[in-house]
């Protein structure tokens, strides 16, 4: 059974409004310890009691997930701070390290001829996720 320390092996899928965006499938299971915040907080607290051969689909909500959408994640920055602005079009992430050295991740959402606009927001978040499950090992 899965409880604080255990071993955990599993087989999932990612679904996210009816698109596939992870899954284990045809690889080697995902090994984590549970408790110990490897995962996302609302899969393993759904995950939490099941015993090997479990399988059943764990629906997240956005706060256990990647968190809700923050509108103060969207920043509108200069265009002239890429230096490979030409190449940069909406969807693509971006990366790079902030003024005070600090790295950061970002998807571009919108570009004009002075501007960028960056999205600082985890892709996933304010999404439910949907997660198909079969435990594998438990130790």
């Amino acid at each position: 059974m899965i409880q604080q320390g255990s071993r955990v092996q599993i087989h999932y899928t990612l679904t996210v409004d009816g698109q596939t965006v992870d899954s284990s499938e045809g690889q080697d299971p995902l090994e984590y310890e549970h408790g110990s915040g490897q995962i996302i907080e609302g899969l393993e607290d759904q995950l939490e009691g099941k015993d090997v051969g479990h399988k059943g689909t764990i629906e997240v909500s956005p706060g256990k997930g990647y968190g809700e959408h923050d509108p103060d994640g969207i920043q509108v920055v200069p265009r002239d701070a890429f230096s490979e602005a030409d190449g940069l079009e909406p969807g693509i992430s971006v990366s790079g390290k902030d003024e005070e050295g600090n790295p950061f991740e970002a998807t571009v959402t919108e570009i004009t001829e002075d501007n960028v606009t960056l999205d600082f927001n985890h892709p996933l978040a304010g999404k439910t996720l949907s997660f198909d499950v079969e435990v594998v090992s438990v130790s």
